[in-house]
């Protein structure tokens, strides 16, 4: 089975001729009385103007592919494949594309009282998620809910959705208790270059990159490119590659048979030990035990 990335652009292109430029069509894939989960496929590009939006209930968006600009009441943030958006019920907000075109995330929508209660299980109160925080970056402990939801875009049960649910509920709560919105700005120019870096990573995870060479496609000197990145991404360009790879890997891994070998090959792992300690360290287990759980 072809690679996640190129499942997740082809789905983005062929959407896109199915309901036309600057459109948004979510697909439903499970839910239940007090909770959902959509997949939403954006085509909208800078041409496009944006429009004052509401999340009816409580969200947590996983953005699977990529870029955007996310405003709401707390100010805004840009948001890159691996992050969470998060809102509360009732919140206005915008999403923008001013670097790039279409994007692709996981909605999962919760009524208020069932997410508080979610909430109160993870030791945090939820009415607070969504104003004191706008997103989560692509952080390690994501990563294993963030390749679990990934994979179950090709074949999931209801029963495998709910469940995700409630993880991706409780460890955004976890995640956000405590953070306070990040007064600091970025320039535009230095945003839109990071969005474009970000999009070439997408492109192309298992290439040969270099921080000079993702500096050159944002315009940025290196040391203002690493700076930035972080700033906006909230990890650096080596963690975010690193991350990209080892989502992709465990996709790959749990689609089948596979062998690990080709797996870190195909991903852009020049050796296979280095994968293998790498993975170790994302997920917590090997990547053959990685194989036979999901299995």
């Amino acid at each position: 089975m072809a690679k996640i990335a190129a499942e997740l652009d082809r789905a983005l292109a062929k959407r896109a001729v199915e309901v036309g430029p600057g459109r948004m069509t979510p697909r439903m894939l499970a839910d239940g009385p007090w909770w959902s989960v959509s997949d939403v496929v954006c085509t909208a590009g800078p041409q496009d103007r944006p429009f004052e939006e509401r999340h009816p209930y409580v969200f947590v968006g996983l953005v699977v592919a990529g870029s955007f600009q996310y405003h709401a009441a707390g100010g805004y943030d840009l948001l890159t494949p691996g992050a969470l958006m998060l809102g509360n019920a009732e919140q206005c907000f915008e999403c923008r594309h001013e670097y790039g075109t279409g994007d692709r995330c996981l909605s999962f929508t919760y009524t208020p009282e069932y997410f508080e209660r979610l909430a109160v299980s993870a030791g945090a109160s939820g009415q607070r998620v969504g104003v004191r925080v706008l997103r989560l970056p692509p952080l390690p402990v994501l990563s294993p809910l963030v390749a679990r939801a990934c994979a179950s875009l090709v074949a999931a049960s209801a029963m495998r959705w709910e469940e995700l649910s409630v993880q991706v509920a409780t460890q955004s709560v976890k995640l956000a208790h405590g953070l306070g919105p990040d007064s600091r700005r970025v320039p535009r120019s230095a945003e839109g270059g990071v969005a474009a870096a970000v999009r070439a990573i997408e492109r192309h995870p298992d290439a040969t990159l270099t921080l000079t060479s993702l500096a050159q496609e944002a315009q940025l000197s290196p040391y203002h490119f690493l700076r930035t990145f972080e700033h906006v991404t909230g990890v650096t360009p080596h963690q975010y590659v690193l991350r990209r790879r080892l989502r992709d890997a465990a996709t790959r891994l749990s689609e089948g048979a596979a062998r690990v070998l080709d797996v870190a090959f195909d991903c852009g792992f020049a050796d296979v030990s280095n994968f293998n300690h790498a993975f170790r360290r994302e997920f917590g287990v090997s990547p053959r035990v990685y194989q036979a759980r999901s299995a």
